[in-house]
């Protein structure tokens, strides 16, 4: 994956990760809820990787 479509992707996987969480929170379902929390850090997890693709591009470029 490109660092663009990683930080796309993890954005994604974020918001579907707080929307689960909370939707668990609501209807006292935990295992939903940690579900929603690891998808968020999954999605954490691919943001970090997309900076740090763009950060060595740039890296390389400079050279």
């Amino acid at each position: 994956m490109g660092s663009t479509s990683d930080k796309i992707s993890g954005k994604t996987n974020e918001i579907a990760g707080k929307a689960k969480q909370a939707i668990g929170k609501a209807t006292d379902d935990h295992s939903l809820q940690a579900k929603g929390a690891v998808q968020e850090g999954k999605g954490k997890a691919q943001v970090a990787a997309g900076k740090a693709k763009d950060k060595l591009k740039g890296a390389v470029d400079r050279l």
